[in-house]
């Protein structure tokens, strides 16, 4: 079982970055989907997620109308669309998989059962 979260980079304020979490050993469409992130010096903070298992998905309000995420299913991936990347956006970006719960918890660390390696995004003029 792996979990891998790639797509990071560097763009300028107002640009956009794809992030995919990409599962291996597990078919990720069953279960909830989070990604997080963690910029230095800062606490790990919850982004967005999406639930197979009650069909919804949820942002956190910085990203509200910015971020995007979405499913694969023929790539066994979840993705993270960026658009309009601002100064604050800068973070280590983390997905998760949640085996047992819906969108009710989704926003919640302690729910989520593994953790792929971040992929780093940056956010410069």
């Amino acid at each position: 079982v792996q979990l891998q979260a790639s797509g990071g980079g560097s763009v300028q304020p107002g640009g956009s970055l794809r992030l995919a979490c990409t599962a291996s050993g597990f078919v990720l469409n069953y279960y909830t989907v989070g990604w997080f992130r963690q910029a230095p010096g800062k606490e790990r903070e919850w982004v967005a997620c999406i639930s197979f298992r009650d069909g919804r998905f949820k942002y956190a309000d910085s990203v509200k109308g910015r971020f995007t995420i979405s499913r694969d299913n023929a790539k066994n991936t979840v993705d993270l669309q960026m658009n309009n990347l601002k100064p604050e956006d800068p973070a280590l970006y983390y997905c998760a998989v949640d085996y047992d719960y819906g969108s009710g918890h989704c926003s919640r660390m302690i729910y989520y059962d593994h953790w792929g390696q971040g992929t780093l995004v940056t956010v410069s003029s």
